[in-house]
């Protein structure tokens, strides 16, 4: 029996999606071989190649003057590389810190170049998105970086921040493909697929092309995106079965609609869960309405002896991965595009049952 999986990370896939690979598991399109099998300079390996750059600049309306990778190493590796291969005119950027991977992409930021914190969440725990505005940011940073949806804290920016002229680069790890965005409003999208995309193992980078020609000359071949762009992310043995099954959620994604419609969707999962919160008087979220993530819902009961008992029950019913991260501890569902609505609904029901079993 298959469970409710509230995982942050790797988080749940459609089971439909689940099924297409595994009926193609041993003999993808009559090929003989599975896609883990493949060679990536193989024919059929380069039409998927083709055809998932192609369908995601299709879904997230991705302008031809963007680039688009397939990298490995994760967001983290990130970290690293949008210093190495953009930050490299001034050498100097920016950062709002919004949460823990905000800060560790900071603190990466200054390894490599002249990092400065322009705003932080950190005096309220992370509970809100701090209000910005270019005077805010220093004229001559080469970008300014945000974690545009913060999984540990269950925050997330409502609009796109205003940083004037500067470049502006996203984490966007755990809400990409989960609500609109306009592309064009950042120089630089980086997200790892396990989240919301696929399995772990692929990152996707959506880039603008000029930035990808001004690479430290101490950059590392496999963190230039020059090198990625003229290969088209085949430099070397990329991750194949990890990019085939993002092509697969993406065809299903458009076949539902598109990310218009899986944003109502999960606008309406999210509101669920954070209205019967909110009115339990029992449970409670610490983040500020305004900037509550629709993907990633902490929250906590009484006291820390039922958070556990909470965790283990509900583990025991079937809604696993609910244990919260260490530094804000209680609960948090993550409940991206795969949770479907009734998985929301079967978490808030055993909730109310074991707030009148515990209160």
């Amino acid at each position: 029996m298959r469970v409710y999986n509230f995982s942050a990370g790797p988080g749940m896939l459609p089971l439909e999606v689940l099924k297409r690979v595994q009926s193609g598991l041993t003999d993808y399109n009559g090929t003989g071989m599975s896609v883990m099998e493949m060679s990536h300079r193989s024919k059929p390996y380069d039409k998927i190649n083709n055809d998932v750059e192609a369908l995601l600049r299709e879904l997230m309306n991705i302008p031809a003057d963007y680039d688009i990778l397939f990298v490995q190493g994760g967001a983290t590796n990130q970290f690293s590389a949008v210093p190495l291969n953009i930050g490299t005119v001034n050498r100097k950027a920016d950062y709002v810190l919004t949460g823990n991977f905000a800060k560790n992409a900071y603190k990466e930021g200054c390894v490599h170049l002249d990092a400065h914190v322009a705003a932080s969440s950190e005096d309220k725990n992370y509970t809100y998105i701090p209000r910005l505005a270019p005077d805010m940011f220093r004229k001559d940073a080469d970008y300014v970086h945000i974690c545009y949806n913060n999984t540990i804290f269950g925050t997330c920016y409502d609009g796109t921040p205003d940083v004037g002229s500067i470049p502006l680069v996203a984490d966007m790890s755990s809400v990409i493909l989960g609500r609109q965005i306009n592309v064009s409003d950042f120089a630089l999208i980086y997200a790892g697929a396990q989240k919301n995309m696929g399995p772990a193992g692929v990152t996707v980078v959506i880039v603008k092309h000029e930035l990808t020609e001004r690479a430290a000359p101490t950059c590392p071949v496999m963190l230039r995106y020059d090198n990625q762009v003229k290969s088209k992310s085949l430099y070397n043995t990329p991750p194949c079965f990890s990019t085939y099954v993002i092509y697969e959620v993406l065809k299903y994604l458009k076949e539902l609609g598109g990310i218009p419609a899986i944003q109502k969707i999960n606008e309406r999962k999210a509101a669920k869960l954070y209205d019967y919160i909110d009115n339990s008087g029992f449970y409670s979220n610490p983040v500020q309405k305004q900037y509550r993530s629709i993907m990633n819902v902490p929250f906590v009961s009484p006291s820390k002896e039922l958070d556990d008992k909470f965790v283990a029950e509900a583990s025991a019913a079937g809604l696993v991965s609910l244990k919260g991260h260490r530094l804000v501890g209680g609960m948090r569902a993550s409940i991206y595009n795969a949770m479907p609505e009734e998985g929301v609904d079967a978490l808030i029901e055993f909730m109310d049952k074991f707030k009148k079993a515990n209160a």
